[in-house]
């Protein structure tokens, strides 16, 4: 009997709430097949099984937060497909591993309606031994809001205290004759009026994250402005032999031009682990998608230098619409080797990115802009890209940065090399 516990998704993944199962007790799985979507503040992932054979009992019913580690179902590997029971997913730990990933999940995929069972009765956060049982998260919130967690009612696995009951507590005891104050909020001037706005969770995964990279890193950036005149003018004739569901657009020679780079470039795909760089064996292209709600994910194209034009083009069309919709797969969240991020569309002529731990290199890309531009000592107007690269001064410096746009932009100027 094998237990298929919360997985870690990310290294400031401390909790997972189970949004959907898509499997019932008795039905047969293998290793690799998924089995439940999570809701980690950041994106809803669909996990997959390390072993196979037969689901017996389901765990954790749907809408319900559990810490990392914690057993979501049992499972009797049966599965002819597989000689031994795999290893389950460790335990949780105070920090847990980083795994290349970030992402984001909109507001509206958390779950609210309480199990068929009904809603669990909340349980006092006190222990037998006096310690009380919260989440990493949970602690931190509750020093934030000035919560007592021996106050808290505990709804989550075995007593444990999660951030919604530390924000439910405190919405609860704010009341009209005593009104909620930030007390590590310095006021600017006597009786000034003051606005906190609490984070939504996918906005505190956010900080964390962003927090931590830029405590951690030290960033250089590079940039350069390409000419994207001869790109254009491939696509447009491409274009026109293909139907119109097919067509391209140039964010599909971006994806490819950066995917090749990565690979001519490796000191740049990869991630800063244990005090040393480790080079990534594939280029898995993390791609920044904003989602409905003010959220943002970077899922990973696998393998993009390998993929066609208009097979990357397909992978676009395919990961933007199932991030949307909150339906990306673990590996896509946690394999990325380097990022993309466009902003062109809303308007944002350069991007200096916030490199994602633990990738050490992020390019950004602005929106297309007609310039003065000299060609063949001729000035004329041309289409114009301003590309840039944050990079991580750990793993490369500026000589290998510049190496890199200089490829990107070699290959966007001779879009029949992609």
């Amino acid at each position: 009997m094998t237990e298929f516990r919360m997985p870690s998704l990310g290294a400031d993944m401390d909790e997972g709430t189970v949004i959907e199962w898509l499997v019932n007790p008795g039905d047969t799985v293998h290793k690799g097949d998924p089995v439940a979507v999570v809701d980690t503040d950041k994106a809803a992932i669909e996990v997959e099984t390390f072993t196979g054979g037969t689901v017996e009992r389901i765990l954790v019913p749907v809408g319900e937060r559990v810490t990392v580690g914690t057993p979501l179902a049992t499972i009797n590997g049966t599965d002819p497909a597989v000689s031994e029971p795999a290893t389950p997913e460790p335990a949780a730990q105070p920090e847990p591993v980083p795994e290349p990933r970030l992402a984001e999940s909109p507001p509206h995929l958390a779950v609210t309606e309480p199990s068929e069972a009904g809603p669990r009765p909340p349980v006092h956060a006190g222990a037998a031994d006096g310690r009380v049982k919260a989440s990493p998260y949970a602690r931190k919130l509750a020093r934030t809001l000035g919560v007592e967690l021996t106050d808290v009612p505990a709804t989550g696995h075995r007593g444990l205290i999660t951030s919604e009951d530390v924000r439910r507590f405190a919405d609860a005891r704010t009341t009209p004759s005593t009104p909620s104050r930030p007390t590590a909020l310095p006021v600017a001037e006597p009786g000034a009026p003051r606005h906190v706005v609490p984070h939504k969770p996918q906005r505190d995964a956010i900080a964390r994250l962003m927090t931590r990279s830029k405590q951690e890193i030290p960033h250089y950036y590079l940039s350069t402005t390409v000419d994207l005149g001869t790109a254009i003018d491939w696509l447009t004739r491409t274009n026109r032999e293909l139907p119109v569901a097919q067509r391209l657009v140039p964010a599909a020679l971006l994806l490819k031009a950066t995917a090749l780079a990565a690979r001519r470039h490796p000191e740049l795909n990869g991630f800063w682990t244990d005090g040393a760089f480790q080079r990534a064996e594939h280029v898995h292209l993390g791609l920044a998608i904003s989602v409905r709600g003010g959220g943002l994910v970077a899922p990973a194209i696998h393998d993009a230098d390998a993929l066609t034009i208009q097979e990357l083009m397909a992978a676009l069309r395919d990961v933007v619409d199932r991030a949307r919709a909150g339906r990306l797969r673990r590996t896509e969240l946690t394999d990325a080797t380097i990022t993309l991020t466009n902003l062109g569309d809303q308007g944002v002529e350069s991007v200096h990115g916030v490199i994602y731990p633990p990738q050490v290199a992020l390019v950004g890309a602005g929106r297309i802009v007609d310039r003065p531009w000299a060609v063949d000592g001729l000035l004329g107007v041309r289409p114009c890209l301003t590309l840039t690269l944050a990079a991580d001064h750990r793993a490369t410096d500026g000589f290998t940065g510049g190496r890199f746009l200089a490829t990107v932009d070699h290959l966007l100027q001779t879009p029949e090399e992609l």
